[in-house]
């Protein structure tokens, strides 16, 4: 799992100055302005935002890049409904993660994501506009921090690499890409946060001017779907927003007492067209995935590979590909593999990490350094310095290595008594 030591350290400090000044950490809720507990001042708050934003991001499949024009269009909306909130002023940043699970989160501070997965199940930009100011809302009444201060925050963790290829020496070679942005960063919300965060992300809605019946049709569509046998896809939507007829009835309460809006249908479908014409290739390489992990390889190399034609652009696409070209030892083309996925995405520490594993491998050992020090500047995680740690043992600088190994052993998990195993042999040597 990813190391929590930024929020740990945070929170901790976060606990202390409320034992140090006595108090209980009560602060008021700036959105209803009722009184609440709170283990870490606003400040605080929007720094473990910023500091989380870029690595939850990351181990989610990063920004989606095809389409850079619907990135300005989500973000337009998010701000716009930014403005009209209880807490105009913090550092709001909106963002499309190219994961395929529909859902959508916040971070304290205003750090906001939506996935392309939700963002094909809308029909126009009011009901966008309800998700966003949704998740607006538990960042301005700071849900997020009290989620994340309760210890109720289930991030995304790095899928433990090798899992289906035990049997052979190279195991770490195959990351089953599509897991480093498949697992969904959930906030565990309460009832009472869910229908706050309804409400008032409504009353966001109006002021904006948008018809406000985007919720209420949005929440219909969910408690639809619950039913439907495209509930088990939903199942981290549903986890962190459970819909429900309630919510249904109490979002038409608050729409009757609100203003009509635009619901901007036409400009929401211009703005997904290019994700709903690249949803053949989406689908071809959600189901590659879904053959990885039935340990069908042949058939996900095919539906792989259909994906690429489909959509030529998606680094995605290329790293799986490398990922099943060296679960099958055919390493120099795993590599021109890899080599595509970071020339289509070299924002994306899976598609450095995986390059540089399959380098450090080949004993291209310049080369892998390079690519395993890229990858840790997107996010730092204990495989990277694990092989590092190989490169430099294999070159005979034993300090670098050692270094490196002891970084990697604090992750825990396989990687990390792999890596205790090599701190113990080199102390040894000495």
């Amino acid at each position: 799992m990813i190391p929590r030591s930024i929020s740990n350290r945070l929170l901790a400090a976060a606990v202390a100055a409320s034992v140090t000044a006595g108090i209980a950490g009560c602060a008021v809720n700036p959105v209803t302005g009722k009184k609440e507990l709170s283990l870490m001042s606003q400040s605080q708050e929007v720094a473990l935002g910023q500091q989380q934003y870029p690595q939850a991001q990351q181990t989610q499949g990063g920004e989606y890049l095809i389409d850079p024009a619907l990135q300005t269009y989500v973000s337009r909306v998010g701000q716009k409904l930014a403005k009209v909130s209880d807490q105009p002023s913090l550092p709001y940043e909106f963002v499309v993660l190219n994961n395929s699970t529909p859902n959508a989160w916040a971070l304290p501070g205003g750090k906001i994501a939506i996935n392309r997965g939700l963002l094909v199940l809308l029909e126009d930009e009011a009901e966008l506009a309800a998700v966003l100011g949704h998740e607006i809302v538990h960042a301005a009444a700071r849900h997020s921090a009290a989620a994340m201060s309760q210890q109720q925050i289930l991030g995304a963790g790095i899928a433990i690499l090798g899992a289906t290829t035990k049997e052979t020496a190279y195991g770490d070679l195959i990351s089953l890409g599509s897991q480093f942005g498949g697992s969904a960063y959930i906030a565990k919300y309460g009832r009472d946060n869910e229908l706050e965060s309804d409400q008032y992300g409504m009353k966001y809605m109006a002021a904006a001017g948008y018809d406000p019946y985007g919720a209420v049709r949005l929440q219909e569509k969910f408690v639809e779907l619950s039913k439907g046998s495209q509930a088990g896809g939903l199942d981290a939507l549903f986890a962190s927003h459970p819909p429900s007829q309630s919510r249904v009835d109490a979002n038409i309460k608050h729409a009757k007492q609100l203003p009509s809006g635009t619901v901007n249908r036409s400009q929401y479908q211009q703005a997904i067209a290019q994700l709903k014409k690249d949803a053949d290739a989406y689908k071809s390489y959600d189901d590659a995935v879904a053959a990885v992990q039935k340990e069908d390889y042949d058939r996900a190399l095919t539906l792989t590979r259909q994906a690429q034609k489909q959509q030529p652009k998606e680094a995605a696409f290329y790293a799986l590909e490398g990922d099943l070209l060296a679960q099958k030892k055919q390493y120099q083309s795993a590599l021109k593999s890899y080599e595509t996925a970071v020339q289509k995405n070299p924002t994306l520490f899976s598609n450095w990490l995986m390059r540089g594993m399959l380098n450090a491998q080949l004993k291209n050992y310049t080369a892998a350094e390079r690519d395993l020090q890229r990858s840790t500047g997107y996010l730092d995680t204990p495989h990277a310095h694990y092989y590092l740690g190989q490169v430099y043992e294999e070159q005979g600088n034993t300090q670098n290595a050692l270094s490196q190994y002891q970084i990697a052993a604090k992750g825990g998990g396989d990687i990390g008594t792999k890596a205790q195993a090599r701190v113990q042999a080199l102390g040894n040597q000495g």
